[in-house]
């Protein structure tokens, strides 16, 4: 009886945990992907090698016009790019969603196995010498039977261990699998508000060809005649996100100058940084924070709201009645975080590195020794991220730490790292934004230079 027991639950126990998953897309799909990336990732090179010669050159029609072709070019190559990534990344979770169905399914009939060993593990234990005698059975045979009997509940728990801990290792690669694809789909979104800019640009490339018909001199004397005022300058104001509000740009010349004498990063480039991230977040900064435990999160729940409870806590703010940064909301899904702050739009754990946030291993709070704002202000108060002065400061010690040297190269970098973190810098789908931020650079030292300050 033993042994009939024990033939009918080999035939339930996987002696070997592989899988064999049969994922969304085929290799020959993913590989016309790969390619398709490479191809278009190649041409932005090219591209951006185009850009950078062209600025070397005198300013005249032909480089300008090179110029915006090429700018125009890069950044619809970077969406294309991004687009491509968002596919694969989708395809990969794809994959992963079907090998934790097939691990579900297995786990199932693992346990199913294992609880009919159990429910019927009586058989053997209630089995009496009386009945082995009766049974004729010697006590070598049936010794060896309950042997193995163990050994396959052995086999069984241990091949249940292996499938759990593979189900966990693969929902934590889709986990990271669904962070990527949604600072992806952030970043795309961001590159799209750059369409704007791309009609602008197209409608500049025509508006210059019309006005001097390709004439040198005509375009000399169209730059000279758009060439700003002091008093022009003066009286524009520059724009800050996150209850920063508009400021007189001499005031934020200023701003800037004091964050580059204290951490050595041009002014120039912190202007453009910051003009940079109003730009492209100017429908950002008009969410209240909510409760993670809410229909409607606004923050990562982990990396940043306990760090903004901390901060509104430090500050002395209501936390329910502050205005950051809006989730990215795609097709009704939410693509990406929000919870930015300030003029510079740091997330919170961000703004925790200067802000003199730490984590005490039972909870956030402030450490006014952490704080590298307050200690270069030498305030009475903790740094505060909706505080424009402050907020220069992060945004200067933030480049700095980024690489910003003054050389071309670095700035841009910098910027680059600024935008998409070290691990996002050389992909060629974001260079848009290093390009951006160093052509407001430029016109920011011609500013400055302007105004005499």
């Amino acid at each position: 009886m033993i042994r009939k027991l024990i033939a009918g639950f080999c035939l339930l126990v996987f002696l070997t945990p592989s899988i064999a998953v049969q994922g969304k897309t085929d290799a020959e799909i993913r590989k016309e992907l790969e390619i398709k990336l490479q191809n278009v990732e190649r041409q932005m090179l090219q591209q951006q090698r185009l850009v950078e010669d062209t600025q070397l050159q005198r300013q005249s029609l032909e480089r300008d016009i090179t110029l915006i072709e090429g700018e125009i070019n890069k950044a619809q190559l970077g969406i294309q790019a991004r687009a491509v990534a968002i596919e694969q990344l989708t395809d990969q979770i794809g994959d992963k969603e079907v090998v934790l169905d097939i691990l579900e399914e297995k786990l199932g009939k693992q346990q199913d196995s294992l609880a009919d060993l159990i429910r019927k593990s009586a058989l053997i234990e209630d089995y009496s010498l009386v009945e082995v005698m009766l049974s004729k059975k010697n006590f070598s045979d049936f010794f060896t039977d309950v042997a193995t009997y163990q050994s396959i509940k052995e086999s069984l728990n241990e091949s249940l261990g292996i499938l759990h801990s593979i189900k966990r290792d693969t929902f934590e690669q889709k986990t990271a699998l669904e962070s990527k694809q949604e600072t992806e789909a952030e970043m795309k979104r961001i590159q799209e508000l750059q369409k704007k800019e791309i009609e602008v640009k197209e409608r500049e490339k025509e508006q210059i060809l019309k006005v001097t018909k390709g004439e040198e001199k005509a375009y000399q004397e169209l730059l000279e005649s758009h060439q700003r005022t002091a008093a022009e300058l003066r009286n524009q104001l520059f724009q800050l996100l996150g209850g920063g509000g508009d400021i007189p740009l001499p005031e934020a010349i200023d701003l800037a100058k004091y964050a580059s004498k204290v951490t050595g990063v041009d002014a120039a480039l912190i202007l453009a940084i910051l003009e940079q991230e109003t730009n492209l977040g100017s429908n950002l900064g008009s969410c209240l924070f909510t409760d993670s435990k809410s229909s409607r999160p606004i923050m990562h729940p982990d990396r940043d709201e306990p760090v903004f409870l901390a901060i509104a806590a430090a500050l002395g703010f209501d936390p329910y009645t502050r205005t950051v940064s809006c989730p990215i909301i795609q097709n009704g899904s939410r693509v990406g975080w929000g919870g930015a702050m300030g003029p510079s739009q740091f997330i919170p754990s961000t703004w925790a590195i200067y802000g003199g946030m730490v984590n005490s291993g039972n909870g956030w709070v402030y450490s006014q020794s952490a704080d590298a704002i307050r200690r270069i202000n030498g305030g009475t108060s903790p740094a505060n991220p909706f505080n424009n002065r402050d907020a220069f400061i992060a945004t200067a010690l933030l480049l700095r730490d980024n690489g910003a040297n003054g050389t071309y190269a670095g700035d841009r970098l910098a910027a680059l790292r600024y935008y998409a973190g070290w691990g996002g810098a050389s992909n060629p789908a974001n260079a848009f934004y290093g390009d951006q931020v160093m052509n407001r650079k430029s016109r920011m030292v011609e500013n400055i230079r302007i105004l005499g300050q």
